[in-house]
């Protein structure tokens, strides 16, 4: 999940000309549907100071162009990097994780031989908490689990997480929500953090992708639930719509797609039909023939 933090900037950074800082924001948005309202100022130029004192520009402009032009796009990344704060813990909004080994996977086998794939997709899955909480309810709670190939993929904008969450350690207030059972089972304790283990490690595809990119969204087809959680709260309407028509394409007809908390499909697009399981609402791609 995307946060706003401050963090101090070197006295020496460069100013930032409000005309610049705009034309940035519009670049920003653009490659990553990412809107910075006036309330993100001070923390965004803190951002871009940073990154402007890291790489030694002279200036604003300087380092502006090098992030838009330059070949390899390492800076850019860095930049993404340095904009998005993940903040998560295992087991979070557990009650999609219920309705997925209750409702969802009951429901999709049904339609599937043993020997076809079901294909799930955290995004963004920040340090790998989501995906893993995943996995370990799918062990855990669905008793077909053994009969059917289930894979798992995980993606973020923020590569920095990505690499975490494929070395898999946290930190205990990570674990929190946890049963001790589930801890001894899955985790080793190192010092005063725990790593997941090897097992569950290798079992997801981790990969960095932007979900406003079409070509890198052309990896994601043929997925059964898609678990995008608190990340269209930090998009303006358009790049909203352009993201959820992105996710639908990545769907089988009949698929599902789990929002956060606050978010609704309702107010986004009208392409998803609601299912409502106990509590929890979910949004399901329609058949073809519905």
């Amino acid at each position: 999940m995307l946060s706003a933090t401050s963090t101090s900037a070197p006295t020496s950074a460069p100013t930032i000309p409000p005309e610049d800082y705009a034309r940035f924001c519009d670049f920003f948005y653009r490659k990553t549907g990412i809107l910075f309202g006036a309330n993100k100022s001070y923390f965004v130029e803190r951002r871009l100071q940073e990154r402007m004192a890291s790489t030694r520009s002279e200036s604003f402009r300087d380092y502006f162009t090098m992030v838009r032009f330059q070949a390899s796009g390492e800076e850019m990344q860095s930049l993404v990097n340095a904009m998005t704060v993940n903040e998560t813990y295992f087991y979070r909004e557990d009650y999609q994780f219920d309705a997925l080994v209750q409702h969802l996977l009951p429901e999709i086998a049904r339609t599937r031989r043993p020997s076809d794939p079901i294909r799930l997709w955290s995004m963004p899955c920040s340090t790998g908490e989501e995906p893993y909480s995943i996995a370990m309810q799918i062990l855990e709670n669905w008793s077909q689990a053994d009969e059917y190939s289930v894979e798992i993929l995980a993606s973020d904008i923020d590569s920095r997480v990505i690499a975490e969450a494929r070395q898999g350690l946290y930190s205990a207030r990570a674990l929190h929500r946890l049963s001790p059972a589930l801890r001894n089972r899955y985790f080793t304790a190192i010092g005063e953090n725990f790593r997941i283990c090897a097992e569950l490690r290798g079992s997801i595809d981790f990969s960095v992708v932007n979900v406003t990119e079409p070509l890198a969204m052309r990896r994601f087809r043929h997925l059964d639930v898609i678990f995008c959680r608190n990340m269209l709260i930090y998009f303006d309407d358009t790049s909203r719509r352009q993201a959820v028509e992105a996710l639908y394409e990545s769907l089988r007809p009949g698929g599902y797609i789990c929002l956060g908390h606050s978010e609704s499909m309702s107010r986004i697009s009208s392409m998803f039909r609601p299912r409502k399981f106990g509590a929890t609402i979910l949004y399901q791609r329609p058949v073809d023939n519905d």
